[in-house]
């Protein structure tokens, strides 16, 4: 029996997570501040993880052989994390973010080297608690949490570097549903008069990704990424045929916001090195149906 953490995770691909490796016979220890209960089957911890002293108090003298972190987004929680969690367990996974990437406009896939977290500047002081910061920064805040980690090399870490995630009937992000409410009514789309692919991920498959990363030895940055790329009009086209009474307006737009999945960048992940590592990928288009079935069959 393994013994795993998994700091937050209690909805979408975190919960999913969880099932899994409960499913697997591990002891599933969770951390969260208690505003909602855990999974059935796993240990519950109640701790605030930005107070130190809350979270070593709640921790005790518990070790484990993986920590998956769901919910660190700067690098003060990573660095919390870090002191915390020494010596207390063998490797330490945390669920990053294609947002690394957003510097790095190229039309080839992305490879993990393009962002070296042990060169990235780390600035703790910067306001990371404040909510609006912490949003427009969402990419940075990842990037420098990463290099915390990066900076120890007695801590032996993985950074996975997620793709956009689609699917499930529990999709809180709302963005699919963006485009599905503008497609039923006949409203314009708005995207980037030069409106570039990405890759995406359906939640079961970064759910397993997970998994299987909690089973590996590896370390350092990964990506995370179905095989292919999804354009928005791609996606648009998978919704009509889920509301076949709509119709797809895409309007180019030069200044303002644009919708949800549509980037005036390149935002393609090379995710060779987790193939060469064994994982098998799937590929985008053939699961975005099913992804968009998901999602919207609520509304039909």
């Amino acid at each position: 029996m393994r013994e795993i953490c998994v700091i937050g995770g209690n909805r979408y691909f975190g919960k999913r997570l969880i099932d899994r490796l409960t499913a697997a016979g591990d002891r599933v220890t969770v951390i969260n501040r208690g505003s909602s209960a855990p999974p059935a089957g796993t240990i519950h911890l109640v701790a605030d993880r930005n107070d130190e002293n809350s979270l070593e108090k709640a921790l005790g003298s518990r070790t484990f052989d993986v920590v998956v972190d769901q919910v660190c987004y700067t690098p003060r929680q990573a660095e919390i994390a870090r002191r915390v969690f020494a010596g207390r367990t063998r490797r330490y996974v945390m669920t990053s973010t294609v947002e690394v990437y957003e510097y790095e406009d190229t039309a080839a896939p992305v490879g993990e080297g393009a962002v070296d977290p042990r060169t990235v500047a780390v600035d703790p002081g910067l306001p990371w608690d404040d909510a609006g910061f912490l949003d427009a920064h969402y990419g940075e805040g990842k990037r420098q949490a990463e290099a915390v980690f990066a900076a120890d090399p007695g801590f032996p870490y993985v950074a996975v570097r997620v793709a956009h995630v689609l699917g499930g009937d529990d999709d809180f992000t709302g963005r699919l549903q963006h485009y599905a409410d503008r497609i039923r009514a006949g409203e314009p789309i708005a995207v980037p008069p030069v409106n570039h692919p990405a890759t995406y991920i359906h939640v079961e498959e970064i759910a397993d990704f997970l998994f299987w990363t909690v089973g590996e030895d590896f370390t350092g940055p990964v990506n995370a990424a179905s095989h292919g790329t999804l354009t928005t009009g791609e996606l648009c086209e998978a919704i009509v045929a889920h509301l076949p009474d709509g119709r797809t307006l895409l309007r180019a737009v030069e200044v303002g916001e644009t919708s949800p999945f549509s980037f005036s960048r390149s935002y393609g992940m090379d995710n060779s090195r987790a193939t060469e590592l064994g994982f098998p990928f799937g590929d985008a288009r053939a699961w975005l149906p099913r992804a968009v079935a998901e999602t919207l069959g609520k509304d039909n």
